[in-house]
């Protein structure tokens, strides 16, 4: 193995391209919840916003904009997306005076008590059965000058699309909006999210597709599990995720249009923990995979393959089950709570919560190595609560040097423990090296969200690792 001396000459002579991407990786994202009430059983919002913070949820997104429930998430901390329903957007969208007077009830009189941090206007509006896709940007622009008028331009405006608007999703770098969509409402809307400075609110939901196609579609893919991934042909990327590659097919929609600046966030997904017959892979188990592996993602995780400096910003659906839905019965089962407050199946909810090891393990492709002892024994060491940052052996010997080298270069990794004849330098592989550089940076980096990445080199583990006299430290190495 090189010495620390080469590890430092090895990172400088790394390409820019590659010193971005490590700097890049290490964003995570934030998780939220939507909080629907199409149910005649739920507990009230005094009670739900106490739910809330007693989960450590900080973001949640509603369908409207009840008073109650606005007034209950006062002070709360809690930042709150509102909606404004499709069926009032013909109003809005024609009279300034209407939204103004809408502004102002439902938003100025709540705000700043109430942490108002985007609206949703419509939902959904381009599969809207009453053709409202021609009110939809006007109205945007109406509540817009509302908000201004009002001091309140620091509230994001955006409206929340199906990956039905997509014309192609597959392969991901061929993503493209539906044609007829483009210039009367694509376009004129992300050129306002983009003057405005706001984001693109996507639905997705990898269990419609699975449902649909899971005589080709894995199930480990669908649910975020360890899976050999899929290659997309069009641009090399793999991805071991469905919806990372729906997420992706967005994006390269919006670059096809020219609008590759704008962000995007994922206002839903979700999966049911019951179903019809007919609805594949509806189950307790597999919603447990789905949220737990996906939450676990996104604030241990970077951006997709396409955006990776992008992290991902999720609304979880739903907060409750809802038993006065329509439909199947998928639509009635998707909470993480019953109206009881009980949880329907053990899911983290916060970075906390994914180091306490209550999830089901993320997408990653190899166990943790070092955990192996000298002795051909697999330590079962653990501390609740504690973390550690190993490095995932099959992203390559050439992806696990250059995050050593970074690890023990500019990351400022205590990296002497596996120098030449020292405790941690046997045995002498980059997987087992690159673990115990990139545990070094995790923990000098105070276990911080994102800090065990390394473009996809790292995962975080709840067992200590170690192997012979060597064990892993708690604090930076030092």
């Amino acid at each position: 193995m090189a010495s620390l001396r080469s590890f430092t000459l090895s990172f400088l002579l790394l390409s820019f391209s590659s010193l971005s991407f490590f700097h890049a990786s290490f964003a995570a994202g934030t998780i939220g919840v939507n909080y629907g009430r199409v149910a005649n059983n739920l507990p009230t919002p005094a009670e739900v916003v106490s739910l809330l913070k007693s989960q450590g949820i900080n973001r949640v997104k509603l369908y409207d904009t009840n008073s109650d429930v606005l007034k209950a998430l006062a002070n709360s901390a809690i930042d709150v997306v509102v909606a404004l329903p499709n069926e009032l957007l013909s109003s809005v969208a024609a009279d300034q005076s209407f939204a103004d007077t809408w502004v102002k009830a439902n938003i100025s009189e709540h705000f700043p008590q109430t942490k108002i941090e985007a609206i949703a206007v419509g939902n959904e509006v381009f599969v809207d059965p009453k053709n409202t896709t021609p009110f939809l940007v006007p109205a945007m622009k109406n509540v817009y000058k509302s908000l201004v008028k009002f001091n309140l331009s620091s509230i994001k405006i955006s409206s929340p699309i199906a990956l039905s608007a997509l014309q192609n999703s597959y392969p991901s770098s061929a993503g493209s909006f539906k044609t007829e969509l483009i210039g009367p409402a694509i376009k004129p809307m992300l050129d306002f999210l983009r003057q405005t400075g706001s984001y693109l609110m996507v639905n997705a939901y990898p269990f419609f597709a699975y449902a649909a196609n899971s005589d080709v579609i894995s199930l480990d893919y669908a649910l975020l599990k360890e899976n050999p991934g899929v290659v997309d042909s069009g641009n090399g990327l793999k991805y071991h995720s469905l919806l990372e590659a729906q997420l992706d097919a967005v994006h390269s929609a919006m670059s096809a249009v020219q609008y590759n600046d704008v962000k995007l966030v994922v206002t839903e997904t979700g999966w049911p923990s019951m179903g019809d017959e007919a609805e594949i892979g509806a189950g307790e188990a597999n919603a447990a995979a789905y949220n737990g592996n996906l939450v676990k993602r996104v604030l241990t995780g970077n951006g997709t393959p396409l955006r990776p400096q992008e992290p991902l910003d999720v609304y979880l659906f739903a907060l409750f089950n809802e038993n006065q839905k329509p439909g199947p019965t998928s639509e009635r089962n998707y909470g993480l709570f019953y109206p009881n407050e009980k949880r329907v199946y053990d899911v983290p909810l916060t970075l906390e919560q994914v180091g306490d090891g209550q999830s089901t393990p993320v997408n990653k492709s190899s166990s943790p190595v070092p955990a192996v002892q000298s002795d051909g024994k697999v330590s079962t060491t653990s501390t609740a609560g504690q973390t550690w940052c190993v490095a995932n052996g099959n992203a390559g010997d050439e992806k696990l040097q250059a995050g050593l080298d970074y690890a023990c270069g500019e990351g400022g990794a205590d990296c002497r423990p596996i120098q030449v004849g020292s405790a941690c330098y046997s045995p002498s592989t980059v997987e087992a090296h690159a673990s115990y550089a990139f545990n070094s940076y995790y923990q000098k980096k105070s276990r911080g969200a994102g800090a065990c990445d390394f473009g996809g080199a790292a995962y975080v583990v709840t067992q200590q690792p170690g192997f012979g006299n060597c064990k892993f430290p708690t604090d930076g190495g030092a």
